[in-house]
């Protein structure tokens, strides 16, 4: 049965089959960058947001696919898609997890900050990972967020989160810069960061240089 979340699934692993991420896939098939990003797959009323067949013609233009080939990549009567190991989605009752030196390098996540490709870990969560859909785990390494976060840490974020003033949030600049810190302010053009080790100068972005940023919803400490 053709479904939002089959469908869906197909086109990350017909990206992955082309090293690509989602917003890649959309490039290379001359559509909005952000057309298959995580977060544009539910509306802001929670409706669900479904791809058009001229979308989905495109990429398959684009990559040389055939259709069988893009309907082999639906997930299987499980519900676990069909991706080589060390791939997701990860095991029922576990999340992703990455230390932050990686979520530096390319190749882990996508534009929205969810997670992509290989070479992620995976770690318990302390909640049901159905209800928080894509959630992943980073690990706090070094002491430049003492006192808050101790060196071993596990930070859980959640990509596409609402982001208020006050809330933690993990920040990932375009230069590929990931730090955890305070959202202070907001604007239309700038971000301004405070940081929890008071060693640390405060920090302040320009929309523009910030490539995502996710809201902290829970931490190992």
């Amino acid at each position: 049965m053709l479904s939002h979340e089959k469908i869906w699934s197909a086109i990350d692993k017909l990206a992955e089959r082309n090293q690509l991420t989602p917003s890649g896939l959309a490039r290379r098939a001359g559509l909005d960058p952000t057309s298959f990003n995580k977060s544009k797959r539910l509306g802001p009323d929670g409706r669900l947001r479904w791809p058009s067949t001229e979308s989905i013609s495109k990429v398959l233009d684009a990559t040389g696919a055939t259709i069988d080939q893009f309907l082999s990549y639906f997930p299987s009567v499980t519900g676990h898609s069909q991706l080589p190991q060390g791939s997701f989605p990860p095991q029922a009752g576990t999340i992703p997890l990455l230390g932050f030196a990686q979520a530096g390098s390319g190749g882990f996540f996508d534009d929205g900050g969810f997670p992509a490709g290989q070479g992620w870990d995976v770690v318990e969560f302390p909640v049901d990972p159905s209800r928080k859909s894509g959630v992943y785990a980073l690990e706090v390494q070094g002491e430049s967020m003492m006192p808050l976060y101790r060196d071993g840490d596990v930070l859980i974020v959640e990509p596409g989160a609402q982001v208020r003033r006050g809330d933690r949030v993990v920040l990932k600049t375009r230069e590929g810069e990931v730090m955890a810190k305070i959202l202070t302010r907001q604007s239309p053009r700038t971000i301004e960061l405070l940081s929890l080790n008071p060693e640390h100068p405060n920090r302040s972005f320009d929309i523009a240089d910030v490539e995502w940023m996710a809201r902290i919803i829970w931490a190992s400490q």
